[in-house]
């Protein structure tokens, strides 16, 4: 459901003018660790709409990414709701990556242990199955960078600030914590993960937006999403 003109006025008369500007840790340029100032919901609302995909993708992404901006766009309200929004960005990042590359990964996977137990003349053994099967979401990311070509010039959030701007170690898990910790933490309950990551909403829109880049209009996506989270969460049980 798109982010509707009533539910953003509802959210413009709600807050206490007292309270004073909305003050959001957001990276700029020449500034990356620096706090942003919104004095009306307006310029907020503005901010958070402008983070919206720039290219077409499916509506179930794009359904839960409307959800982390809803949420951010309540941050006007109690800021703490960013870290609620930024969850479900990662929800939508994780849906984004597991249907546009887990079915290639899983793939390679096979032909990998299937090569390797061929040559050592023995059958493929339970781990290896596993592994096979199992495609988490930091290997998802990682396969955006070791598979996907994906570099720091092909973010807009480092052309957008500049250098020292960088995101692939935090892909790629050689920079911490990574966007899988930080999932991890915020799924998991970490003790001391209150303050909201500078400018998360926008690096999964980036991401999200690359990921599909060349995405053809198929009917079959359902299919394949369901297929391929089908077989994520049954490894899981396992």
């Amino acid at each position: 459901m798109p982010l509707a003109p009533d539910y953003l006025d509802a959210i413009a008369g709600a807050r206490d003018p007292s309270w004073g500007p909305l003050v959001v840790p957001w990276p700029m340029p020449g500034d990356l660790g620096g706090l942003v100032t919104f004095s009306t919901f307006a310029e907020w609302r503005s901010f958070v709409l402008a983070l919206s995909p720039r290219r077409v993708i499916p509506e179930v992404v794009g359904r839960k990414f409307e959800r982390a901006q809803k949420l951010h766009a309540l941050a006007w309200l109690d800021v703490d709701l960013i870290k609620a929004g930024e969850l479900i960005a990662m929800t939508a990042l994780e849906l984004a990556l597991t249907d546009r590359y887990a079915g290639a990964e899983t793939q390679r996977r096979r032909k990998v242990v299937a090569r390797k137990a061929e040559n050592e003349k023995r059958k493929i053994s339970k781990s290896e199955k596993w592994w096979t099967e199992y495609v988490s979401f930091a290997d998802l990311l990682k396969y955006m960078v070791e598979r996907d070509d994906l570099t720091e010039e092909q973010i807009p959030i480092n052309e957008r600030c500049g250098a020292p701007s960088k995101v692939i170690g935090r892909l790629t898990g050689e920079a911490r914590p990574s966007l899988s910790d930080l999932r991890n933490d915020s799924a998991h309950g970490a003790p001391f993960d209150g303050f909201p990551q500078a400018g998360l909403l926008e690096l999964v829109r980036d991401l999200i937006d690359y990921a599909y880049r060349d995405w053809p209009l198929h009917p079959n996506f359902a299919h394949e999403l369901a297929s391929n989270i089908n077989r994520l969460c049954s490894v899981q049980k396992f």
